[in-house]
């Protein structure tokens, strides 16, 4: 076998399987559920997924009425039928960012499969530990994003080729496959980047052989299965619309005017801790066996998808795919680590993460009772207004969150594993206890609602067409999706009687030939004003 489980000969990790799902699933539903859309991809994602299941716009996506051909439609499909399937349950907006939920849930399976191939049983509960525990998979994983299906699909891209050896027919079919979601789901970049992936594992002894003729053949054909319907309808019905998706495609994969930037280092630093120094580590240990099956696979998909992030704009998102193979090679070192480093990373995190515990149980506290005085004004200052109202339930179910976290920390025995679990364990915990005890704190201060409700009630039932004028994205999606308010374009808008403005405070709130009605903003928001005027005369 060309991937031997080397990493098992070590002491077994001090947890189980069914612990480390139950955990993972509660990790992902927390924070995907319980809150409005927020600004700014969040919003424009359900807006988008609303609209296309409302008005039935399944191939060309619309946001707030408006064509929207910037992403590929698949995480768009799963999100408008999740919420439809499920608002008898759920509110709308919960139920569709549950297709978060679900791609995030097939990539950690996907990375638990590979590394189960890759090094055995014990790293297979450990790698979606750390992935949940990586400071870059946080918020993708919980907002309403597309790339979350390229991540999905680049994981499966990367499982195919570990299975390969022992399958490549079945195995090609799975290669074409996460090609085909990445592209559906993220774009023609992150589907080019899986595919030079392969080609490049190609060239390795493990994968040149034989009967891989027929399995690549296999991929190809499921490639061209799955990425050209959905253009092919799109040029059939809107051919304007084919043209300037592809040339917004053929812009995504152009390599960024400046490469290689501070801004770059700053965000794969902490967007990639603690993945970054566990997978240096193996690398330095297997330095002279690099080339070695187990090693080099993950190796080729980080090189290729760390050199795309660095020539491309510094977002999170586009270090997304680079995370997945980077968790694969921190899970080889997790077991590895010396007992100084091991030692080192696992009183880090034990004291971040009760100085983090502590600080939030005081913050949640000065909420609630308005002592300390110093603290609660904190809170009430960016989120006027708000009454917390939070259940008895939930305050004990986040004191036996902190106690589990306290306990099981302490508890655990000495292994190669416990500095990577405590860590993975103690971030995730103190997520679940911010979406527990601030969550509707927050939402207060990020949704539209208020904002949106305060227009509808100037507005009336019919109101007619509204004019807009720097209406960003996210703001066209929540107005649209909360009370239906739909804008167009200032200068498609000569007989609109209403007109919505987005601006800074101090911006002139007069315009000739309007009146203004009402000025209004977030809680709590000092940098934006949207502003509703009606036509004079």
């Amino acid at each position: 076998m060309p991937f031997s489980p080397t990493t098992d000969l070590t002491s077994a990790p001090p947890i189980n399987r069914w612990w480390v799902m139950l955990f993972c699933s509660l990790w992902l539903l927390a924070g995907a559920i319980g809150h409005d859309p927020w600004k700014p991809d969040d919003a424009v994602h359900l807006g988008l997924a609303y609209d296309m299941a409302k008005n039935n716009h399944w191939l060309i996506p619309r946001l707030a009425g408006d064509p929207w051909l910037s992403s590929t439609p698949l995480y768009l499909w799963v999100a408008a039928l999740c919420g439809q399937g499920l608002q008898w349950l759920l509110p709308w907006h919960d139920a569709a960012r549950l297709a978060t939920t679900l791609f995030s849930a097939g990539f950690l399976w996907a990375l638990a499969r590979s590394m189960r191939h890759l090094a055995g049983n014990y790293a297979a509960l450990i790698a979606p530990l750390l992935a949940i525990g990586t400071l870059g998979f946080l918020l993708p994983l919980h907002d309403a994003q597309p790339a979350i299906v390229g991540v999905f699909g680049f994981s499966l891209v990367l499982m195919s080729l570990i299975q390969w050896p022992t399958k490549p027919r079945l195995n090609g079919i799975l290669l074409g496959t996460g090609i085909g979601i990445s592209f559906l789901g993220a774009g023609i970049d992150i589907a080019l980047l899986s595919a030079a992936v392969s080609v490049v594992a190609f060239t390795h002894p493990t994968w040149h052989t034989k009967e891989s003729i027929l399995g690549a053949s296999l991929a190809i054909v499921t490639v061209l299965f799955f990425i050209l319907p959905w253009p092919y309808l799109l040029n059939e019905q809107s051919p304007a619309s084919f043209d300037y998706w592809w040339a917004a495609e053929k812009t995504s994969v152009l390599p960024h005017v400046t490469w290689f930037t501070k801004a770059h280092a700053k965000l794969l630093l902490w967007a990639s801790w603690p993945l970054m120094p566990l997978a240096g580590w193996h690398l330095w240990l297997e330095r002279r066996r690099l080339w070695a099956p187990k090693t080099a696979l993950p190796l080729i998909a980080s090189t290729l998808s760390l050199l795309v992030f660095f020539i491309g704009n510094p977002r999170p998102n586009n270090l997304l795919p680079a995370l997945v193979p980077l968790a694969m090679l921190a899970t080889l070192g997790a077991g590895r680590l010396k007992r100084g480093a091991a030692n080192a990373f696992d009183w880090f995190g034990m004291v971040t993460f009760a100085l983090m515990h502590a600080l939030l149980w005081l913050g949640a506290i000065a909420l609630i009772t308005g002592t300390p005085a110093k603290i609660a004004k904190n809170f009430t200052k960016p989120a006027p207004g708000f009454v917390p109202d939070t259940p008895l339930i939930i305050w004990l179910l986040a004191i036996l969150l902190t106690l589990g976290w306290f306990i099981f920390t302490i508890s655990l025995r000495r292994t190669p594993w416990r500095a990577a679990t405590r860590w993975s364990i103690g971030w995730a915990s103190i997520w679940l206890l911010i979406t527990a005890l601030w969550l509707p704190w927050i939402d207060y201060g990020k949704s539209y609602r208020l904002v949106s409700a305060d227009f509808s009630l100037l507005l009336g039932e019919n109101h007619g067409c509204i004019a807009r004028r720097n209406l960003g994205f996210a703001q066209r999606a929540s107005l649209d999706y909360f009370n239906g308010i739909q804008t167009v374009r200032m200068v498609a808008a000569k007989n609109c009687r209403y007109l919505i403005t987005q601006s800074r405070p101090e911006v002139e709130k007069s315009l000739p030939g309007w009146q203004l009605l009402r000025e209004t903003s977030r809680p709590g928001d000092k940098n934006e004003r949207l502003r509703l005027y009606r036509r004079q005369g």
